[in-house]
């Protein structure tokens, strides 16, 4: 049985939904599964499929186009390399062989690596080159690094469509082709962006300009569910992406034998009773992704952690590793922790975030279990955590 679902006339999404997969990349959790989308678009005279889908997903792909005979499909576009979009490509092209494969020039390098493409099947096109399919036009915008350096969008000017490919995706199984539930999938795309697009905020700015001036009524993402308010999902980029951030602390932390853990739960105290707003995470059974989301807005992380010989926790260390990676827009670190006999566990961390443009504030390391004095040094850490964000006007003054 195949499934073709109509966005616009003559425009169809024939992807997959994968409901039970549940780790990306090895790496990135999937509380709620994913979709790798795929549209047909029937043109007068030409038809173009947009994108594949994941290699695992081949013969739901492949069933959605039945129907169609050998020379049916004219084009595929290929937005972006990743396999998960990519990898179906040679089975289609064995399926439809008169098909050429129209990406950018480096999306061609990339998938003649991957997918061992022969260079004959493809048309590479420049930006802002168009392809008519008859009655249908087809705009090509190169973005590169949102979230790969050969990634382009595909803009169909007569029915006002952008299919952005990862960009302005979300990891969301579902079976509704457009929007219906804002809240599940304003949480879905923030954690997508946290995970994927945040290293990227600068480029991602800069492809939200460029789309600016475009007229659209559909976004048509390769994850997750279609837009047809677009500007629920482009404010939300615009407000991730800024270079705003809010009066929050995160605080991940693990302890090993209580002591950090008192200092943690005294410090959360300590700064929600001056009116900062605390997420705080225990890493011993970490969601990534929870993290991930909780460092697109805030504006200071304070790491707790206990000394493992004469350095951090390892998952500690993970934690910090994967804030240095995504790049979140914080203003202040600080670390917060305890140790038995020594170490140089404040050295190790500072030297793990570098590519954090951040003010490091003074840690409050204790020796064994905290003491007055040191719950005075986290009172005092808390302090200087408010002055801080007030002289960034993170904290408003009050009229």
């Amino acid at each position: 049985m195949s499934l073709r679902r109509e966005l616009k006339s003559n425009i169809y999404a024939v992807g997959a939904i994968d409901w039970d997969r549940r780790l990306f990349d090895e790496l990135v959790p999937l509380p709620d599964g994913t979709s790798y989308n795929s549209y047909l678009i029937k043109g007068s005279k030409k038809t173009a499929l947009i994108d594949t889908v994941d290699p695992t997903m081949t013969n739901v792909l492949v069933r959605n186009l039945e129907g169609l005979e050998a020379g049916d499909i004219d084009y595929v576009i290929a937005d972006h390399a990743e396999q998960d979009h990519s990898g179906s490509l040679p089975r289609i092209l064995d399926l439809y062989p008169g098909a050429k494969v129209v990406c950018t020039p480096k999306c061609k390098d990339l998938l003649m690596d991957l997918l061992l493409i022969p260079e004959d099947k493809f048309i590479t096109v420049a930006d802002g080159e168009t392809l008519s399919l008859g009655d249908k036009t087809l705009e090509f915008v190169h973005a590169p690094w949102v979230h790969w350096p050969e990634t382009m969008l595909t803009y169909l000017r007569e029915d006002k469509i952008l299919f952005t490919c990862d960009f302005l995706g979300s990891h969301l199984a579902t079976s509704d082709l457009f929007v219906t539930d804002e809240a599940t999938v304003y949480e879905a795309a923030k954690r997508y962006y946290a995970e994927i697009m945040m290293p990227f905020q600068t480029t991602i700015r800069k492809n939200l300009a460029r789309i600016n001036d475009l007229a659209i009524e559909i976004i048509a993402p390769s994850h997750g569910p279609a837009y047809d308010k677009p500007d629920f999902i482009l404010n939300a980029y615009r407000d991730w992406a800024s270079d705003e951030v809010k009066n929050e602390v995160v605080i991940p932390y693990i302890s090993m034998h209580g002591s950090t853990k008192k200092m943690v739960d005294y410090f959360a105290e300590a700064l929600i009773e001056r009116g900062i707003t605390v997420k705080q995470f225990n890493l011993s059974e970490p969601d990534i992704g929870k993290l991930a989301m909780a460092l697109v807005d805030a504006a200071t992380v304070v790491i707790g952690s206990p000394t493992v010989l004469v350095g951090p926790h390892p998952k500690v260390v993970y934690a910090a590793c994967l804030a240095n990676a995504l790049r979140p827009k914080l203003k202040f670190v600080s670390i917060i922790g305890s140790y038995g006999w020594g170490g140089r566990m404040v050295e190790q961390l500072t030297g793990m975030i570098t590519n954090l443009k951040v003010e490091i504030l003074d840690p409050v390391v204790i020796k064994g279990v905290p003491k007055e004095e040191d719950f005075e040094a986290l009172d005092r850490l808390a302090d200087e955590i408010v002055n801080k964000h007030k002289g960034h006007s993170i904290i408003k003054a009050k009229a």
